[in-house]
This record gives structure tokens, C-alpha cells and sequence, in this order.
């Protein structure tokens, strides 16, 4: 039955886009009228671009594309005791008269909306959810407050609001990009995305908690609240792999927040390529927090006194440097600055000062700097106690010889460690390419090296290569960073502000760790760290989460898995074939789950190992699909591997040979877990070999 108001609210959602293309049509104007003229005095100039910036800005904030406007309205009680409505939207819209149209869901007056209950109205008489397509208005949903009324969906016991909205937006089929939970959000979500800035704040949610889109959602309420100074100061947004970037990249933007900076850790190391592989070994020494003290000792190993004295002819003399005073030098410099670059000017004076004073005449020492300084033996014995380097240079020299390691290393690591570190030189730095566990090591260089010395610019300026800080940092996945890449995104942080969110049952890292103590270590502290929970699963059906529920008890016994709210039509199937028929069993389950989710998509999730014999069979059967490892989810049908899904939901998922899972994978039993809670309606196991005793 058609709610009576439906007709009256869809005018008004009418009048809000009338508004909103109004604006928008503004803005262009504004923006044109700056165009013309490009000449006048250089703060004319300056001026003009920053107005533009701001106007390109607000144009980017007014485009919605498909997200609806418009989800949701408030009736509370004025001071008057009449009645006062808000409706609510994804940013604000006024009138010709700037009155209020639309009121953004992060202003305060919002809050009651996703907070009211039937115990504590927060004010409100009535709280209205709509279901909208677009500039449609499909449905209402009320919950009323006061005497007699708890509302749908508001029993105590179950701690949702809108459920009927809820349960719509969820079985709503996936597009392959997450989509934000603006007009959804529920109070213990609310709860994390309004908590106070300062601090490291810590969200633990197991999968289907929406903990991802709660960081997202957290950092455009941050940037709305505290918009100077943190637009200037920078948000960022660190993701573990490129795919799950793709995923998540219409989140800000639907939001009305386009300037946040997205990356995965190798985007923050520049100069450098990646792509190499690396052993399980090398990865896990390489994320140990002792790397940090290898590194630095390192360091030190490259800041060295001569061995003999130097000794440089001058005219019908020389010039000597005694090796004592050398060490004399090399000490001053080491005392003097924290990062090396840094000091190899310092050690260039006084290695000149010290050779002009055994000059017979008394030649100055700027006479005698411009006379020797580009000699063999000078050079030789500059690069031997100060060399300047560059992270690339410092590891490559250190992983490309036994003997720096055991020097820099063997107080910290076993021989079988600094072993798994070696690895042949290359002639030119320029064809090394680095592993993903290389990135942290490298920034942990560069914060020891600092940056080269640099000549200035024509304007007087000198090149900036210092590391980048925000005044907001979102880490998903965290768990699965090592020590060593917990201290470079800290590293990044300019006042101690981060969001960082992941679920410790899923961790499958090199260094997984047992409790969020571990985490919390490598992060700033200069604030109280504070850990919130997530307990309600909203997108896996709960039979789908009882399954999961099998390999968690195993996996991690300590942990208790999030309680679902929906109950899914499909029960999880397991299906068992010979090994013969393995990829035809993939091939005609695929189809299968893909007729269940209709318009949906499915992802085959699989062992690294069968990625390509399983790529060759949807190829050959003339299914259409795409591959995780091409950084999109785009087609109907995905191929994925499985260290590549965390973080991402899909409507059917075909999990292939859980025991290889297992096998191949660091944390075997943990990454089961994580394939097993991809899926929103449709989950089905297929498998040759036995499956895990969690299964079986």
C-alpha cells in the first residue's frame, strides 16, 4: 500500500534537485566569469586560482551522479511545542533566499536521525527513511516516537533503525564498487563515525560490519567538522591492494569529499618500481620491527673514518688528513644531526679545514676547497666517511653483500634470516625492482637518511622530497600490516589522528597479530588510543556466517563472529568432484550462482596455484568474466585469488579447494574464513581434495 505523503515528498525531493541544479549552475557562472583575462599583477593571479580551486572544489562536491540527494527527514519538537522538519541528504542545499533545503547528514542537527531510539527520542517525534532510486521517491518508511510508539524496526532488543530500509539496501544486487551506507546508517556506526578526532582510534569488525565504509564515512565527517585546517593539512586513505582501492574509490566522492588521497603503502615510496616477488621468509624479516635497528646500524656502518691518512698533492706539496682526525670528524657529525644527508655538508668543511691547515702558506680554506675538491683521492675518502645515499642505494648496497648484513644485522637477526635478505646486485639501481615488503624498509631509510642534498631552484627554493604528513590517516585492513609498515604510516601522521579499522580473526599477514595491543605499539601515542567494536553483521546471511563460524572456531578460538541480521534463500552448498573434473565442476557452478544472483556478481575465489587452469576453463566455456589481479569487479563474473579479497563483498561467491586455501596461504585457516564471508546471497564451495577438518 502507497504511503499517503509519498506524492508530497517526491515534490519535495523535486524542489531540493531544482535547488541543487541551481547551484550548480551558479557555480559555472562563477567559474566562467574568472576565465577571461588570464593577465594583471601576480596577487590578481594567485587569487583567481585560488577562487578557481575553490570553485572546481564545490563543483565537484554538487555532482552526485546516481546517489540519491535526498534519503531521509526528521519531525522534532521546537521550543514552542510545534513540530519542525529537516529533511536530510548527502550534502546541504538552500533555496534563492539560502534558506535550508536540504540539511548535510554530518551537521549536528542530523545526529537524532541515526541515534533516536524508542528509550531516548533525542527530541524527535517522528523519523522518516526513504527509499529512493535516484531522483524517485520508491517508498517511506516512519518510526514514531513518544507515548505508545517504539517504531519499525526499533524494538530495544534489536538496536536497528529503518529496518525495512536496511533490509532493501541490502539485498540491493552489487555493482563491483562499495556504495556509501549514508541514508543506512545504524547507531553504533554513528557512534564511531561522530567520535572525537584526536587520537588513534581503533575499529574491530568482523566481515559484513560495514567497518570499511564506517572509516570512509568517519573521514567526510571529520572533513566536514574540522574543514580548516584539515582540507589543508590533508586526508589520507590507506588501503591494502589496488583492487580494493578500485572498490572503494566512489565512496568520498558520493559523499561530497573528492580531495582525499587514496593509495596503497608502495605509492608513498618514490623513485622506486615495484613488482618483484619475495619469499614468505624474506617477507616476514623484512616486516620485523628489528629491521628498524638493522637499518639504522646500517647507516652507521656507512659513516666511517679513513683507514690511513689522506694525503692530496698541492702544487709542489700535499695536503694531509690524519686518520685520527677523521674519526674526530666522523664523531662530530654523528653527534651534531639525526638524519645522514644531512651531514655530509658538514663533513665536507671540516675535511677541507683540516687539509688547508697543513698547507705551508696558510692557502684559505676556500682556495684550497676549489682547488681539490674534485679530485680522485678526495672524493674517494668524502664517499668513504659520508657517503650521501639515496633508500634505493642504502639496501641495494646492503641486500647485495653478505658482509654488510652480518655487520649491520647479526646482533638482531639469525644467520638463517640475514640469508633470506641476499640477493644479487644489479649493474644500474634504475633495473631493481622491490617487493611490497620492501616498502617499509625503504621509508625507514629515508627517515634515517633524509633527503640529498639539493642545490636551489631559480626562485630560491630548495626541492621538497621530505615525507608527507596528514592530519587524518584511514588504515583499512590494518591488521595485516607488519611492524615495519605500522611505522611507515605513523610516520605520515602530522598530530597522531588516525582511523584505522580490520577484524584480528582475519588477519593473514606475515606478522598477524594476537590482540590490538600489537597494533597499537608501532602507532602514535601522543594521544589515548581507543578501541571501538562493531558486532552486527549486515551483509552476510546468517547461514553463510554459520558456515564461517566453523573455520573461525578453529582458526582464532578466542574470537566470536558478528551476529547477521537477515536470514539469506539460499543455504551454502559444498560440492565435491574428482580431481579430474575439478575446473568443469567451477565452470557449470559459476553459471549456476550466477542465474541465483541475477543482475548480481559473482567472484570464483581460488588458490593462487589454479588461478591460471581456471582462467583457461571460464575462457574456453565462453563465460565472460574478469580477473582481481587486472584491479577491477566490473564484470558479471570475477576470478580472484584469494589474498586479493579481503574487504570486498559480491552477490554469489565460488570458493574453489579450500584445503589449498589452507596450504598456500600464511595464515591458511584465517584466509579460509575471509573467502568463506565474501558473499551476500549466494556461497558455494567447490572441492577435490579433502576438505579442512573445520569443513569436513
Amino acid at each position: 500500500m502507497q504511503h499517503p505523503d509519498l506524492a508530497e515528498e517526491q515534490a519535495y525531493v523535486d524542489f531540493a534537485y531544482d535547488c541543487l541544479d541551481r547551484s550548480r549552475a551558479d557555480a559555472y557562472r562563477l567559474r566562467d566569469l574568472t576565465e577571461a583575462g588570464r593577465g594583471g599583477t601576480h596577487q590578481a593571479r594567485y587569487e583567481r586560482d585560488v577562487f578557481e580551486e575553490a570553485m572546481v572544489s564545490r563543483l565537484a562536491q554538487l555532482e552526485l551522479n546516481d546517489a540519491a540527494l535526498v534519503f531521509g527527514r526528521i519531525d522534532r519538537v521546537g521550543p514552542d511545542e510545534a513540530l519542525e522538519s529537516f529533511h536530510l541528504g548527502r550534502l546541504a542545499v538552500a533555496d534563492d533566499q539560502r534558506e535550508p533545503v536540504v540539511i548535510d547528514w554530518r551537521a549536528p542537527v542530523a545526529e537524532p536521525f541515526y541515534r533516536a531510539t524508542g528509550r531516548d527520542p533525542m527530541g524527535l517525534a517522528r523519523r522518516r527513511h526513504f527509499s529512493v532510486k535516484g531522483r524517485q521517491v520508491l517508498g517511506l518508511e516512519d518510526e514514531l516516537f513518544g507515548d505508545g510508539h517504539l517504531g519499525i524496526g526499533d524494538e530495544p532488543d534489536s538496536g536497528l533503525r529503518g529496518y525495512s530500509t536496511l533490509i532493501a539496501a541490502l539485498e540491493r544486487g552489487r555493482t563491483g564498487q562499495l556504495g556509501d551506507i549514508v541514508a543506512t546508517i545504524q547507531a553504533e556506526q554513528d557512534e564511531i563515525i561522530r567520535s572525537p578526532q584526536s587520537g588513534v582510534l581503533v575499529v574491530q569488525g568482523g566481515p559484513g560490519t560495514g567497518k570499511t565504509v564506517v572509516a570512509l564515512h568517519r573521514a567526510a565527517y571529520l572533513l566536514y567538522t574540522f574543514r580548516f585546517p584539515l582540507e589543508d593539512q590533508g586526508v589520507l586513505v590507506i588501503g591494502p591492494n589496488r583492487l580494493f582501492l578500485r572498490y572503494i574509490e566512489r565512496v568520498l566522492p558520493s559523499l561530497g569529499e573528492a580531495g582525499v588521497e587514496e593509495a596503497v603503502l608502495t605509492d608513498l615510496v618514490p623513485d622506486v618500481q615495484f613488482g618483484a616477488p619475495e619469499t614468505l621468509l624474506a617477507a616476514r624479516v623484512k616486516g620485523d620491527a628489528r629491521m628498524a635497528e638493522v637499518l639504522a646500524k646500517a647507516v652507521r656502518d656507512r659513516q666511517r673514518p679513513l683507514k690511513d691518512d689522506l694525503v692530496v698533492p698541492f702544487g709542489v706539496t700535499s695536503l694531509r688528513l690524519r686518520a685520527a682526525e677523521s674519526e674526530r670528524i666522523v664523531q662530530a657529525a654523528r653527534r651534531r644531526y639525526r638524519r645522514h644527508n644531512a651531514g655530509r655538508k658538514f663533513v665536507e668543511g671540516e675535511v677541507f679545514a683540516a687539509l688547508a691547515a697543513t698547507s705551508r702558506d696558510g692557502t684559505p680554506v676556500e682556495v684550497v676547497k676549489d682547488r681539490i675538491r674534485h679530485t680522485e683521492e678526495v672524493r674517494a675518502a668524502l664517499e668513504r666517511m659520508w657517503p650521501v645515499l639515496t633508500p634505493a642505494q642504502l639496501l641495494h648496497d646492503l641486500f647485495g653483500s653478505r658482509a654488510l648484513l652480518r655487520l649491520a644485522g647479526s646482533r638482531w637477526l639469525s644467520d638463517v634470516e640475514l640469508d633470506a635478505l641476499v640477493r644479487p646486485r644489479r649493474e644500474h639501481l634504475d633495473d631493481v625492482r622491490w617487493s611490497d615488503a620492501d616498502a617499509g624498509l625503504l621509508d625507514e631509510a629515508r627517515a634515517l637518511l633524509g633527503p640529498k642534498p639539493q642545490k636551489k631552484q631559480a626562485n630560491g627554493s630548495s626541492p621538497d622530497h621530505e615525507i608527507r604528513t596528514y592530519g587524518h590517516i584511514v588504515i583499512d585492513e590494518v591488521q595485516d600490516l607488519t611492524p615495519m609498515q605500522l611505522r611507515m604510516a605513523s610516520r605520515r601522521s602530522l598530530n597522531g589522528s588516525m582511523t584505522v579499522v580490520g577484524d584480528i580473526a582475519q588477519a593473514t599477514g606475515p606478522h598477524a597479530p594476537r590482540d590490538w595491543d600489537d597494533v597499537l605499539g608501532h602507532l602514535p601515542d601522543r594521544r589515548p588510543s581507543r578501541l571501538a567494536e562493531l558486532t552486527v553483521g549486515y551483509r552476510i546471511p546468517a547461514q553463510a556466517m554459520a558456515l564461517a563460524a566453523r573455520v573461525l572456531r578453529v582458526a582464532a578460538p578466542a574470537l566470536t563472529p558478528p551476529t547477521s541480521v537477515r536470514f539469506g534463500e539460499h543455504e551454502p552448498e559444498v560440492v565435491r568432484v574428482s580431481g579430474a573434473d575439478l575446473a568443469t565442476a567451477v565452470v557449470q557452478t559459476t553459471r549456476r550462482v550466477a542465474e541465483q544472483v541475477g543482475e548480481g556478481n559473482v567472484a570464483v575465489i581460488s588458490p593462487a596455484s589454479l588461478v591460471d587452469g581456471l582462467a583457461a576453463a571460464l575462457e574456453d566455456a565462453g563465460i565472460e568474466f574478469g580477473q582481481g589481479t587486472k584491479l577491477s569487479l566490473d564484470a558479471p563474473v570475477t576470478l580472484v585469488p584469494v589474498g586479493l579479497v579481503k574487504g570486498l563483498e559480491l552477490d554469489g561467491i565460488v570458493v574453489v579447494e579450500p584445503a589449498r586455501i589452507v596450504a598456500e596461504e600464511s595464515q591458511g585457516l584465517r584466509a579460509l574464513y575471509v573467502a568463506l564471508t565474501r558473499a551476500t546471497k549466494v556461497l558455494t564451495v567447490v572441492h577435490a581434495d579433502p576438505l579442512p577438518e573445520a569443513l569436513a
